[in-house]
């Protein structure tokens, strides 16, 4: 059997094959998948965080955004930005959280009740400064839940 040099001392390559596979079923698996969410709890403290799409050259658009968490999941909101329209192709994006990047699927809110309470977190948690950006806004905002990824709607 060959040997393959690995990080100090060597791997056949079936073995190395095993761990590969093991690590990619662990990668893919549910559990893995949860891992993957913030906490949200710990992000409803933060001010700002990043949010990171695709603009359709394929290109990544960094913006950073206010984030409020409501009855236990994260929501961000945009006016028609061209963030916005990065999100309209592709709902994947890439919450970054102080540094820690979490991929994840935004999902427009549609219910008229949870969009109130989210509109409401956002000016309870920035106040006049929410009030501010309401005045410059055309149109209402799009309120986007940040939901986990699935295997469908992975990209």
């Amino acid at each position: 059997m060959e040997c393959l040099p690995v990080h100090g001392g060597s791997m056949t390559r079936p073995l190395l094959r095993i761990f590969l596979l093991a690590g990619a079923i662990a990668f893919h698996s549910p559990s893995a998948a949860a891992a993957t969410l913030p906490d949200w709890s710990a992000a409803a403290t933060v001010n700002t965080v990043e949010i990171v799409t695709k603009n359709a050259d394929g290109t990544l658009k960094e913006t950073t955004v206010w984030l409020v968490v409501v009855d236990g999941d994260g929501y961000i909101r945009t006016g028609n930005t061209r963030w916005w329209s990065n999100i309209e192709r592709d709902h994947d994006v890439v919450l970054r959280i102080e540094g820690k990047d979490y991929p994840l699927r935004v999902v427009l809110v549609e219910d008229p009740d949870l969009r109130q309470r989210v509109v409401d977190a956002f000016r309870a948690k920035y106040g006049w400064l929410d009030r501010a950006v309401d005045a410059f806004r055309s149109g209402t905002p799009h309120v986007m839940k940040l939901s986990p990824r699935t295997q469908e709607g992975a990209s």
